[in-house]
């Protein structure tokens, strides 16, 4: 029965091809939407954690001065060499620290010149911060002790100042401090805030001090925590240690700030996460809407068929048959609705994931949830049709033209 059910279910759509194919579009829509939605809000979590992962391992950031918001701080005094060194020593978990002074400068090679980062650090930066060397070599000790007039580069700035040349072993010039260029950084791309990680210049924090500033400041400082080491226990022991050393009363603010780039993650993916709610929620109601349009063509069709339902009762045909001959129309109609709209979702997942420059994230568990929820969207709005069909008074239904 259910087979012959299903050979006049595709009779009947082929018969009406163009009417079906317009019935099926509302599912095709809600369908795609649904799954589109889903699946680059999880490539965007993805590349958010991604992101994350890129800046470091366990890394908390110390910057002095207040967070203000909108990416403003207030001025406050500069931290210093002792400042780092009670960090690595008197806080408890610390796998590495990083002191950091910055800078703007043009970086001139040839005829050729670029305005970049400059950042006086030690080799702890390439760990804390995850930086791999693509070619060449660290800062050795004696560079570090002595102040050496030495450089490695970000991607972005090998690639301005020397294009396809090679730069290991070449001189450039910072403002007008000759510079060696003795390693090459992996590219990383655009941080959380869009801005360019591989546009930097790393030298020895000495040789900043004495070529650059001219003072002995530190603007930031990168802490690593240890594996198995919980950050926010790290992130309270700095700003216990930090008050102390900076003199700041029971009463009064922090002059400095730490960040836990942990928690950003936690807070940025699960916006992120809210908002892929969010969007699949609003786009299933075009799968509601779709459904109103399958129970609106089933009713249309039970009146264009009404003689045909009067002759199958008439002959014997049960209720029950009537109602599962239309039943399995309109999920038939939802059911090819639904395949379509998957197809449409997977090609629509990879060309928008390439335009937004996300990775492109499937979830097979969402797109079996859309074509079941399509199936349930036919068979409740083709019930109320199909039963009314059912229903039909054959001497009725054979008077009716």
């Amino acid at each position: 029965m259910l087979w012959n059910a299903l050979l006049l279910a595709l009779r009947e759509i082929r018969r009406n091809l163009m009417r079906s194919a317009l019935t099926m579009l509302g599912i095709v829509i809600g369908v795609a939407s649904v799954i589109i939605m889903v699946n680059l809000g999880r490539g965007a979590t993805v590349q958010v954690s991604e992101q994350i992962a890129s800046l470091g391992s366990n890394l908390l950031m110390v910057r002095t001065g207040q967070r203000l918001g909108f990416g403003q701080r207030s001025e406050a005094e500069s931290f210093d060499m002792d400042d780092v060194e009670a960090m690595g020593q008197e806080v408890g978990g610390v796998a590495a620290v990083a002191p950091i002074a910055s800078q703007s400068m043009v970086a001139i090679y040839g005829n050729r010149n670029w305005t970049t980062t400059v950042s006086g650090t030690n080799n702890n930066y390439f760990s804390v911060g995850n930086w791999n060397l693509a070619k060449g070599r660290e800062f050795s000790g004696s560079e570090l002790r002595a102040g050496a007039a030495v450089c490695i580069l970000g991607d972005t700035v090998r690639k301005e100042l020397f294009g396809n040349q090679a730069p290991l072993g070449e001189k450039i010039r910072l403002n007008k401090i000759a510079c060696q260029v003795i390693g090459l950084l992996e590219p990383k791309g655009q941080s959380l805030g869009g801005r360019d990680q591989d546009d930097l210049i790393a030298i020895p924090l000495r040789t900043f001090w004495r070529r650059v500033a001219g003072n002995q400041d530190v603007q930031l400082i990168y802490v690593s925590a240890r594996d198995g080491v919980s950050t926010s226990k790290v992130q309270r022991d700095i700003e216990l240690l930090m008050r102390e050393r900076r003199r700041i009363s029971p009463t009064e603010d922090d002059d400095f700030n730490v960040r836990d780039m942990k928690e950003i993650a936690e807070a940025l993916t699960g916006t992120t996460q809210v908002l892929t709610t969010l969007l699949g929620a609003v786009a299933a109601v075009s799968l509601l809407v779709g459904g109103i349009g399958i129970m609106n063509i089933m009713l249309v069709s039970v009146t264009e068929r009404t003689r045909e339902i009067g002759i199958r009762l008439a002959i014997g045909a049960m209720e029950r048959e009537v109602l599962l001959q239309f039943l399995v129309e309109a999920v038939v109609l939802s059911s090819f609705g639904g395949i379509i709209g998957i197809a449409t979702a997977v090609a629509a997942s990879y060309g928008l994931a390439s335009l937004m420059n996300i990775p492109a994230v499937l979830d097979p568990g969402i797109m079996l949830l859309a074509f079941l929820f399509s199936a349930a969207v036919g068979v409740i709005f083709g019930y109320f049709p199909a039963r009314k069909a059912a229903r039909l008074d054959p001497i009725e239904a054979l008077r009716y033209e």
